[in-house]
């Protein structure tokens, strides 16, 4: 896995430092506009021959060190009977979990294996595709921001009725039913062949340090541990948005590979405090791609030499990423002369 132990050499013996970008494969790219054209987002999720062609577009294209399989991290949702749908364009629910009586709407629809499969099946032809050297990713919601979902049909906004659902007793009652979902959604990725899962949590640095530390920080280690125990040999990458450092130190949780980090963060700080502990995925910021590539390539520049000034960072620990996903005005030439740079430039 090119990611983390398997690093790639230079010609002068020096290790370049991976890379992969969430949402590397998505609207920006004309490849992923090209199948677009002739399906909707729901079919090239659930159908594995698409998923695949999808999933390897930017690995095709850009040379990216990890492919991310092409799915949603809300169908979690649809299989607990809230209707998920994107005809909209966006994902919409059919209703959402505004009090404690709605809890009453909420049932597992099919056995997991069944609903699932589509990903264990991407993720197979995946692994049969893509070049032994590279890592293949799969991918779930983390349980906060799967809940915020439910109560508010969004992760965006103060979540202040997600936030209320912690002392009526939805967030308890909410996970309870989710958590043996998701558990069996990663068991059924990590069957299909993914070489690490990762856990998105782009709503929970809306939340205090106390709140994060007494609601979701158990959450996250039940989770970690029992995937942990069936497959200790499989990665687990835990991304959180709008974190703080301090978020990052309470969780210490063995059983988490890797910490994303977005562009807030000091890396230099992340790698210090923490490169200890775990690898550390990010950071620069996705709105720098939209620079023209003179200044874009200045930045990377200015990045990458205020990284190696730092003594002692422990840059074996680093994978370099986007602290989001690709947004879907992003030159695509942008990201192929990154991705060039990056494993031309970032050596150690």
């Amino acid at each position: 896995m090119i990611l983390f132990e398997e690093r790639e050499q230079t010609a002068q013996g020096k290790t370049k430092v991976p890379v992969w970008f969430m949402r590397q494969a998505g609207r920006y790219h004309s490849h992923y506009q090209g199948i677009k054209k002739d399906s909707d987002f729901m079919t090239m999720c659930k159908n594995p021959e698409l998923a695949l062609e999808i999933t390897m577009g930017p690995i095709d294209d850009f040379n990216f060190d990890a492919a991310i399989l092409f799915s949603d991290l809300l169908f979690p949702l649809e299989q607990l009977n809230m209707g998920l749908s994107y005809k909209s364009g966006p994902p919409t629910l059919e209703w959402k979990m505004e009090d404690v009586t709605s809890l009453k709407k909420l049932k597992v629809l099919n056995p997991s294996e069944e609903f699932y499969k589509f990903q264990g099946d991407a993720l197979k032809l995946l692994k049969n595709k893509l070049p032994h050297k590279k890592t293949l990713l799969g991918f779930v919601g983390a349980p906060f921001t799967l809940y915020t979902y439910a109560c508010e049909g969004s992760h965006a906004g103060n979540l202040t009725n997600s936030k209320l659902g912690f002392y009526d007793g939805r967030f308890e009652a909410f996970t309870e039913i989710l958590l043996p979902e998701l558990e069996k959604n990663m068991k059924i990725q990590a069957e299909g062949g993914a070489d690490a899962l990762c856990l998105f949590d782009t709503a929970v640095g809306e939340l205090t340090l106390p709140d994060f530390k007494r609601f979701i920080i158990p959450k996250i280690k039940e989770l970690t541990q029992k995937f942990k125990k069936e497959y200790p040999n499989k990665k687990i990458i835990y991304y959180s948005k709008l974190t703080h450092l301090d978020y990052l130190q309470a969780i210490e949780d063995e059983n988490i590979d890797v910490l994303g980090i977005d562009w807030r963060h000091s890396l230099k700080n992340v790698l210090k405090e923490l490169g200890n502990d775990y690898y550390i995925q990010g950071n620069i910021d996705p709105s720098y791609l939209h620079l023209p590539w003179n200044k874009l390539e200045h930045y990377l520049e200015e990045f990458w030499n205020d990284l190696v000034d730092v003594p002692n960072l422990p840059f074996n620990k680093w994978i370099c990423g986007l602290g989001h996903g690709v947004l879907r005005t992003t030159p695509e030439d942008n990201v192929r002369r990154t991705v060039k740079y990056i494993h031309e430039n970032f050596v150690y």
